[in-house]
């Protein structure tokens, strides 16, 4: 006897077919103007608009659990792009990252902020918040403009590449001190002499520097265990990835048990986990791990958007709020990161490049989860619809051009060291 159609099992089938897809795509469509996200964002909302019985996903219903799934994609994503990263610290080869984070994210922050109060009317935490969340770039799908695994020749690493990695490895962290700004403006009010000073001091100093000596002495003791123990116990010696994991947790947990920003000791320790035994053939197992693990919940976390979209997360979306999302992806970051980079030795081409590539994706949606369940924000509905917009139009618009502007440029590159090269 038949029994009646149970979702339940459905369920399995969509991770099922995810899994596979998350395996199959990257080759299917690798030469095509497409992208992966894409893939699972529109399966994710055909899915759910069907009528399979499946519950609808609402980000502001479930809140707890979309900052708790939303925390765990971008942690492991920003262990993976610190493992990436070849280039040795110092001050003319991180100079482009150091300018995106001191010039570019402030700005947009700022500029954001004022869209959000004067475009949109939002009051002015949630508009402060507005810009905390759009502001940092995202390190889960941005992987079509990433450097490549560990152990490639630094001195071959583009400016673009590099830049857009290690600026999505620690923005996500520091949109946190702005996040927590908007936090404490929604809890006391405007008036700042309330609270600017402990703001300062603990948010900003104390959490920031916490964060960065966690991930220091986390990403050494790392290379301690896994390189320089006693043969039987060194871990390099096993090839057991998910240490990777392990790292990413205990660099994120023990920070946060003292108080410290978890994002930024997880990508640092990673940055310090990978200058130990550099030349050492586990730190592509490594790699390859977080790699896996992160594709696995950005699979998840995307058609979970998709989801959210066919349930009517846009349906508080207003016209003023869509230009705004649309402003801040074309002409606020560009317009910033531009200024950010003015007077660097990266290339004008390049420079665009990286301008225009300010996608936003998993990390915004957890900052936005975070901040609303820790304050009562005005509007959260038509902020989250705001987000998810801005979100879905990155995933869309960076995702079908990340393939041609990144080809276009390695020819060009290889075009001109040809040129060098014969004129040498």
């Amino acid at each position: 006897m038949l029994e009646t159609f149970d979702p339940h099992s459905l369920v399995y089938t969509l991770a099922g077919v995810a899994a596979l897809g998350g395996a199959l795509l990257p080759r299917v469509i690798g030469h095509l103007p497409a992208s992966p996200p894409m893939a699972f964002l529109l399966l994710g909302f055909a899915v759910f608009a069907l009528p399979l019985g499946l519950a609808g996903v609402d980000p502001i219903e479930h809140a707890a659990a979309t900052e708790y799934l939303t925390e765990v994609g971008v942690i492991v994503a920003l262990m993976g792009a610190g493992l990436k990263l070849d280039r040795p610290l110092g001050w003319s080869t991180w100079q482009p990252t150091v300018r995106l984070l001191a010039i570019t994210m402030p700005l947009t922050i700022l500029l954001t902020a004022l869209l959000g109060w004067w475009a949109v009317g939002l009051a002015p935490a949630t508009a402060l918040l507005l810009g905390a969340v759009l502001a940092p770039t995202d390190p889960v799908l941005a992987a079509d403009v990433q450097v490549g695994p560990p152990g490639g020749d630094p001195e071959e690493e583009d400016d673009l590449r590099f830049s857009l990695t290690s600026e999505a490895g620690l923005n996500d962290a520091l949109a946190f001190p702005f996040t927590n700004a908007a936090i404490a403006m929604a809890l006391m009010g405007t008036d700042v002499s309330g609270w600017l000073l402990e703001w300062f001091t603990v948010d900003v100093v104390y959490k920031l520097g916490v964060g960065l000596l966690g991930g220091i002495l986390v990403g050494k003791l790392l290379g301690v265990v896994v390189f320089r123990t006693p043969e039987r116990l060194r871990l390099a010696s096993r090839g057991e990835g998910f240490v990777a994991l392990a790292g990413t947790f205990l660099a994120y947990g023990l920070t946060e048990v003292v108080g410290g920003y978890g994002f930024l000791a997880v990508f640092v320790a990673a940055v310090a986990l990978r200058r130990s035994e550099s030349d050492h053939d586990y730190h592509q197992t490594l790699h390859d791990f977080a790699e896996q693990t992160e594709q696995l919940l950005m699979i998840a976390l995307v058609l979970l958007l998709g989801g959210a979209v066919a349930s009517g997360i846009l349906a508080p979306l207003t016209w003023p709020a869509a230009v705004t999302g649309l402003l801040v992806l074309f002409v606020v970051r560009p317009v910033t990161a531009w200024i950010g980079l003015s007077g660097t030795t990266t290339p004008k081409v390049e420079r665009a490049a990286i301008a225009f590539f300010g996608i936003r994706g998993i990390g915004s949606l957890y900052y936005l989860a975070y901040a609303l369940e820790h304050a009562e924000f005005p509007n959260a509905d038509l902020l989250w619809a705001l987000v998810a917009f801005t979100v879905v139009v990155s995933i869309l618009v960076h995702g079908t051009s990340a393939t041609l502007v990144t080809r276009r440029l390695d020819a060009r590159r290889e075009d001109e060291e040809s040129t060098a090269g014969m004129e040498a």
